[in-house]
């Protein structure tokens, strides 16, 4: 699968069913190996942090659809 593919999907959390954000880049270990997805922030909820950006650990993803990610244990 292509960034590309992966940017235009959304991401859901499975514990309040909440748009998290939309992929911006990917964080790629030695190996070659997807270790985190870097997500922009939901812009429709007040953030008092500094950083536009959410880290999810690749382990978080529970499934990946047609047009969706579903991923487990963040916190918004």
């Amino acid at each position: 699968m292509r960034l590309s593919e992966l940017q235009r999907k959304n991401i859901i959390n499975l514990i309040d069913g909440s748009f998290v954000g939309r992929i911006i880049d990917v964080i790629i270990d030695e190996s070659g190996k997807i270790t985190d997805l870097v997500l922009e922030k939901n812009k429709n909820k007040l953030f008092f942090t500094e950083s536009n950006e959410v880290l999810i650990k690749f382990e978080q993803i529970k499934k990946m659809g047609s047009d969706v990610i579903l991923i487990e244990n963040i916190n918004t």
